[in-house]
């Protein structure tokens, strides 16, 4: 069976997922441990972590016995690409109306 690849706003649209990459801001977590912090089973966990290592969201890094979930940027840069995008849209359509606003003050 194949995985689904799921876009950015999809991987983030899962509350579980979310939760994950709040704890993983704060500090690199085991898999166990990260699991520790959801009432769902390890395996449910490791599917998260799958589709977040999936995504570029986050890294895996064996140290020893233990596999170390680390976050990464690449996930995000998706996500604040978009952002961006409305963030000019937004900035333009003020911009316009600020001067629409100014132009009709100066002709009274």
């Amino acid at each position: 069976m194949a995985t689904q690849t799921l876009d950015a706003f999809q991987v983030i649209a899962d509350p579980s997922r979310r939760k994950m990459l709040r704890l993983l801001s704060r500090d690199s977590l085991t898999i166990n441990s990260l699991a520790e912090n959801f009432d769902m089973s390890r395996p449910a966990v490791s599917k998260h972590v799958k589709i977040l290592y999936g995504a570029g969201f986050i890294s895996i890094q064996d140290i020893g016995r233990e596999r170390y979930c680390i976050l990464k940027q690449d996930g995000f840069d998706e996500l604040q690409e978009w952002i961006n995008y409305f963030d000019k849209f937004w900035a333009t359509k003020l911009k316009n109306l600020e001067a629409l606003l100014n132009n009709k003050i100066n002709k009274k």
